[in-house]
């Protein structure tokens, strides 16, 4: 974010940035979680590694997922998909 942007972050934003985000709780990629994400992967139509960060969104209780890698505007069991540069 200092460095990739145009223009560039300042660190001091960035690093307050980043302090915010680690107070966040975080969903652990455990044996259960690879399961369902098997299980969405094929339901969806997604890939596994996708299908991981639906069902990560999903145990941590999120409505809306963004990212620019899925359909804007898909609903996924209950997640919301939006993409943050539409």
């Amino acid at each position: 974010m200092t460095r990739k942007l145009s223009p560039p972050l300042d660190p001091v934003i960035a690093d307050e940035a980043t302090r915010a985000l680690a107070t966040l709780p975080v969903v652990a990629t455990d044996r259960r979680l690879v399961l369902d994400a098997l299980d969405t992967a094929a339901e969806s139509q997604l890939s596994l590694w996708d299908a991981i960060i639906v069902e990560a969104a999903i145990r941590g209780g999120c409505d809306e997922l963004y990212t620019e890698d899925l359909n804007a505007g898909q609903a996924i069991k209950g997640v919301t998909v939006v993409n943050p540069f539409a």
